[in-house]
């Protein structure tokens, strides 16, 4: 019986693989076109967003998103925060906010081929077990900010496979704070249910709908150093709160379904 579920979930994270691969492969002249010149990186944004949709299409994933406020309206410069289960979770966000940002990622993106290429001038990479690198990827978000540009970070710092809430750092709050710019939450409900952090064979995969929250900007106007632990509390409490009561309801429908099927 257990193979009955392995096999078709196995099946479907190597098709989901293959057709990451298979579109970067084919979009890489134009990415390495776009990235080779910071004035033309607003075009390397809107094609990651055709790349995106191209990802999530085939494999039959689709998105459910509920916007707080308009998507026209979120505001530019801001500091995204999300939680983060899944390695859906990057390229979903590009569908989720329409003005261009830059994303920081975690140091061992820069050493996948190919995909590494996003992290030469677009990107940044931090390796989070390094103050320095810590640091001064902590400066380069700065001047993105300073520019006009939005930031969007996993305050976890790691992926969670389970989708359960871990700890946030520091950085995205002391970064929103020292810039004196918005500070805007997501929460992904359920991505690590559809393609799952761990091993191959055990973690799951399979088609469905990810359902997200892109919640009201939170203004840091005003703000000191001192009020980063209650800022980073706010941010954890909302992310936390939509979180439990989706699982809530979730369990809850199983429940109802179970009974019903006696």
């Amino acid at each position: 019986m257990k193979y009955l579920i392995v096999i078709p979930r196995t099946l479907w994270k190597l098709l989901f693989l293959l057709n990451f691969v298979l579109g970067l492969i084919l979009l890489y002249p134009l990415f390495f076109i776009f990235l080779s010149k910071e004035v033309w990186f607003p075009h390397a944004f809107k094609l990651k967003k055709f790349w995106a949709r191209w990802i999530l299409f085939v494999p039959g994933i689709s998105i459910k998103v509920t916007h707080e406020i308009p998507p026209s309206k979120l505001p530019q410069p801001a500091v995204y925060c999300a939680n983060h289960s899944s390695y859906l979770d990057i390229s979903i966000s590009y569908l989720l906010i329409p003005n261009y940002y830059v994303f920081m990622g975690k140091q061992e993106l820069g050493k996948i081929p190919l995909f590494k290429i996003f992290f030469r001038k677009m990107n940044i990479l931090v390796d989070r077990g390094s103050n320095k690198s810590s640091h001064r990827a902590f400066l380069r978000a700065g001047q993105e900010i300073d520019k006009g540009n939005s930031t969007f970070l996993y305050p976890e710092g790691g992926i969670s496979s389970n989708g359960k809430l871990r700890g946030f750092k520091n950085g995205a709050f002391k970064l929103a704070i020292e810039k004196q710019v918005p500070i805007i939450p997501i929460t992904y409900l359920n991505n690590w249910k559809i393609l799952q952090n761990g091993g191959f064979f055990k973690s799951y995969g399979r088609p469905g709908v990810s359902r997200i929250i892109v919640h009201k900007p939170i203004s840091t106007v005003g703000m000191i150093e001192n009020d980063l632990l209650s800022l980073k509390t706010k941010v954890y409490g909302i992310i936390s709160e939509e979180l439990e009561k989706y699982n809530q309801n979730d369990r809850s429908g199983s429940k109802k379904t179970e009974n019903e099927n006696r």
